[in-house]
């Protein structure tokens, strides 16, 4: 790919603090002005759960099929509003942008088969917080851990 070609840039995100930093790094350190970035979401198909709110309360009926509509609509809700706050750096940043959002039960999977579908040139997502930084913490809080027990 010549420079002159525009990239075609997909930021996975799942819509955590993770793929917010993820987000903002990318317009500071990696996305030009002549890109075209596609801000990929896999929604859980399960409805009860979301990245990362949790389980959702069990006092919700979805018993019938309407109850199960409207939660899953308010889900869809929830989603498009959340990507549309990730997205707004890059908007603000001026660079064309696409909210790619796509349901599936197996969200690696289904990210890998989108970005081949979609043809990008590069994929950014965050670490999910389990980086070496996060690793190197817990080996510093386990060895305290053990330090304090001897004393």
């Amino acid at each position: 790919m010549s420079k002159s070609q525009n990239r075609k840039v997909a930021i996975a995100v799942d819509l955590s603090d993770e793929s917010a930093y993820a987000v903002r790094w990318a317009v500071a350190n990696y996305l030009r002005p002549d890109d075209s970035v596609i801000l990929l979401h896999v929604q859980p198909t399960n409805v009860l759960y979301g990245a990362d709110w949790g389980a959702m309360e069990q006092s919700i009926d979805t018993s019938d099929d309407e109850s199960k509509e409207r939660l899953e609509k308010s889900f869809d809700t929830l989603t498009s509003n959340k990507a549309a706050d990730l997205a707004k750096p890059i908007l603000d940043a001026g660079i064309p942008l696409k909210i790619h959002i796509v349901k599936d039960h197996d969200m690696k999977e289904r990210i890998c088969l989108e970005v081949e579908r979609l043809g990008v040139n590069v994929v950014i997502m965050g670490s999910r917080g389990f980086g070496a930084a996060k690793k190197a913490e817990k080996a510093r809080l386990g060895s305290k851990k053990a330090k304090w027990k001897r004393m």
